[in-house]
């Protein structure tokens, strides 16, 4: 799957929160400086170019929506970091948070009790 721009998972961001909606809406969920309306419109157009954002014809604009969930994206996005840099090793993914303390043992008996769960399913 292809990475996003910032801007465009700004976008994704509002459509993932929010559900379909139409480029004007989009607008309204941006602070002060808002974009120009064209700058949006591009950016969604590259984003249904991508596959991520699809639209249907409502008179005569478009209403866009997601294609894809944001866990679909984030699953992606992590898979790739994991091939990447970890041999696509979850283990040594693991293995990297406890030796950087940012996994304690309760988390790491938290992780394998879910693994066991999700087994038994």
């Amino acid at each position: 799957m292809k990475k996003l721009t910032l801007k465009e998972e700004e976008i994704m961001d509002i459509l993932w929160d929010n559900g379909p909606m139409f480029i004007r809406e989009m607008l309204a969920f941006y602070k002060e400086p808002k974009p120009h309306y064209n700058t949006v419109a591009t950016l969604v157009k590259l984003l249904v170019e991508k596959g991520f954002v699809c639209y249907r014809p409502l008179g005569n604009t478009y209403q866009y929506e997601a294609k894809i969930t944001r866990k679909q994206y984030h699953g992606s996005a992590l898979s790739d970091i994991i091939s990447q840099y970890y041999d696509n090793s979850y283990t040594k993914v693991v293995s990297q948070f406890i030796e950087d303390q940012k996994m304690d043992l309760e988390e790491l008996k938290k992780l394998i009790s879910e693994i066991e769960n999700n087994r038994k399913q």
